[in-house]
């Protein structure tokens, strides 16, 4: 087992990782920017080094300032959590080559599934149905002449990330040049890669993904699925697991999902996301090659510990788990709260929270980095915690969630958050009966 680990990342993920690894009795270091001086991950740690400042291209997506924190702090390992270089395989094989544990996929999973055209090759060669849609695009003409030939609306996506940066959903070819030049630049700013690929775009539909497990040694086994359907702008804002699919269909989604992860042999922990319409239709849509932010509401529902999971895979331990041995139980619901103004299109907000309380009882979790006097900086993604809760029924968990909402205060000068946005949800008739699909927001929240 590891010594000494260091987390290349920041906020709630970072802190999420520095708790099971101290359960695990291994020492933290965490690497920050300037602008996370004091956060709470910061505070926390065992050691903490600084390695640049506040914009990600200077800091959290500096591999040799990652690389040079680790040598000399002497980690054994890095955690990168989720986005930044999480799915980055050059990071990978560098800590490789310098004897450092990337703890995560190897690098050979993440250029064969990590970008969204690799991922496309092999769902193709393990027969898991794929949305018609391009390799990597070379140009805008490329992509108007691809537009084309599927026909529109199509989406441009960045092949490199996820969390719904870099994509694009284009109704003309009047739009392509523009949109494109966007996905690009937003692409290159969140993943370091500027590279995309265009997919047909489905209207209407659910957003189910498989979490997966697997050791690198040919074993993988899946943890349920979850529904992720409830978004703005192709980011999820709530999730839940399981989801409510008709059982046949959930267990061919769920075994396509273990089949592809198989195909490459992966290792440690993976979610691949899947499209399903209104008539029962599957297709898968791509694979994150690390810890999802939503991993909690799969965790409750299983009672497994995906961080520590991925920890002792990473030191070479077999995953011992059999899929017969998963037991999922009851449902859960995750609410990203982020600082965000509501009421203003989302607006980001900042500012410094100055009154905090969380909400507790039977079934509620928090994972949030905040804490009374802390500011929120401007330079990063607007998640500032995650409220999750258990129930036995869906919709024992929708009321335990509406009551833990109501007792959530985050409160300072220029502060708001997307606490009564969720509290709107809970209520909402279409939510409660489970009529979900991505378009939900724009089309079911003022009803």
């Amino acid at each position: 087992m590891f010594n000494k680990i260091l987390i290349a990342n920041r906020g709630e993920i970072a802190l999420r990782v520095l708790r099971a690894a101290r359960e695990m009795g291994i020492k933290v270091v965490v690497a920050h920017s300037e602008a996370d001086s004091q956060s709470l991950p910061v505070l926390l740690a065992d050691e903490a080094i600084c390695i640049g400042a506040p914009p990600s291209a200077q800091s959290y997506l500096n591999i040799p300032n990652l690389l040079s924190a680790a040598i000399i702090s002497g980690a054994d390992a890095i955690h990168p959590g989720y986005g930044f270089l999480a799915e980055n395989p050059q990071f990978a094989e560098m800590c490789r080559e310098y004897g450092i544990v990337f703890i995560g996929p190897t690098p050979e999973n993440m250029y064969s599934l990590g970008s969204k055209a690799g991922g496309r090759e092999i769902a193709a060669k393990s027969n898991v149905p794929t949305v018609p849609g391009t390799g990597i695009l070379e140009s805008v003409e490329e992509a108007v002449a691809a537009a084309e030939k599927i026909g529109y609306p199509v989406l441009l996506k960045a092949s490199a990330g996820g969390g719904g940066r870099g994509q694009k959903v284009v109704r003309s070819s009047d739009e392509m040049r523009t949109a494109f030049v966007q996905a690009q630049q937003e692409a290159q700013n969140y993943f370091g890669d500027p590279a995309l690929i265009l997919e047909k775009f489905v209207e209407l539909f659910r957003h189910v993904e498989v979490q997966v497990m697997g050791d690198g040694k040919g074993h993988v086994i899946h943890i349920g699925e979850r529904d992720c359907s409830i978004q703005r702008r192709n980011q999820k804002l709530i999730e839940e697991a399981p989801s409510r699919l008709p059982e046949e269909l959930r267990q061919e989604i769920l075994a396509a999902g273990v089949r592809l992860a198989k195909y490459v042999n992966y290792q440690g922990a993976g979610t691949l996301e899947f499209i399903v319409d209104p008539e029962g239709n599957f297709y898968f849509m791509e694979m994150n090659t690390r810890i999802q932010v939503e991993h909690c509401v799969s965790e409750m529902i299983s009672g497994l510990d995906f961080v520590k999971m991925q920890i002792r895979i990473a030191a070479g331990e077999p995953l011992d788990l059999q899929q017969e041995d998963v037991e999922l139980m009851g449902h859960a619901i995750e609410c990203r709260i982020n600082a965000e103004d509501y009421e203003k299109d989302f607006r980001p907000s900042i500012g410094k929270v100055e009154t905090l309380h969380f909400p507790g009882g039977p079934g509620v979790r928090v994972d949030s980095h905040l804490y009374a006097g802390y500011s929120i900086p401007p330079h990063y993604d607007s998640l500032v915690a995650k409220l999750i809760v258990h129930a036995p029924t869906r919709e024992e968990a929708i009321d335990r969630m509406k009551r833990a909402l109501g007792e959530t205060v985050i409160e300072g000068p220029g502060v708001k958050t997307t606490v009564p946005f969720h509290l709107k949800v809970m209520d909402n008739a279409f939510y409660r009966r489970g009529a979900i699909f991505t378009n939900f927001v724009t089309t079911r929240m003022n009803d």
